[in-house]
């Protein structure tokens, strides 16, 4: 019989509370399963790889992607110690996971002084409405980088 969800986790729990323990980063922890065996994990690595993408579930899905020698995971789902941030709920959808289970929610993280509302507040804003000041520049070659993508007969689509 198979490993339950409460099995995955509790490994990505494991690994979110070893991570701190042992000083590496901060309280999160990711598995990636592909057919039903793990073949990645990640821990939060911000702080020591000076990293502020170096999140969990990013380091899970890097390896799983180098494993797998591939960068869809369309196949697979993604385990984590917390509801993914914006920035992770971003690369899950780029990779492709099937699927997402968490266990502890984006309040739990927030009262631990890790919150995310305000990139949640800001998505949805215009550009220009950004906290960060985000300007439009209207460049004539914007589109030459589209048009080189293309017109290449050769290109992977993504």
């Amino acid at each position: 019989m198979p490993p339950s969800h409460n099995e995955y986790l509790r490994r990505a729990i494991e690994i979110a509370v070893a991570n701190v323990a042992d000083e590496r980063g901060g309280p999160f922890g990711a598995v990636v399963l592909c057919e039903e065996r793990i073949i990645a994990t990640g821990a939060n690595r911000v702080v020591p790889a000076n990293d502020p993408t170096a999140h969990a579930e990013v380091v899970a899905i890097r390896e799983a992607c180098r494993i797998l020698n591939r960068f869809q995971l369309d196949d697979c789902v993604i385990y984590t110690s917390c509801e993914p941030c914006p920035m992770c709920l971003g690369a899950i959808y780029w990779a492709r996971l099937r699927e997402v289970y968490f266990a502890a929610s984006r309040e739990d993280a927030a009262a631990a002084g890790f919150d995310d509302s305000l990139i949640y507040r800001e998505i949805p804003l215009a550009p220009s409405e950004r906290s960060i000041g985000m300007r439009h520049v209207a460049c004539p070659d914007a589109g030459a980088p589209f048009r080189a993508w293309a017109g290449k007969r050769d290109r992977i689509p993504y």
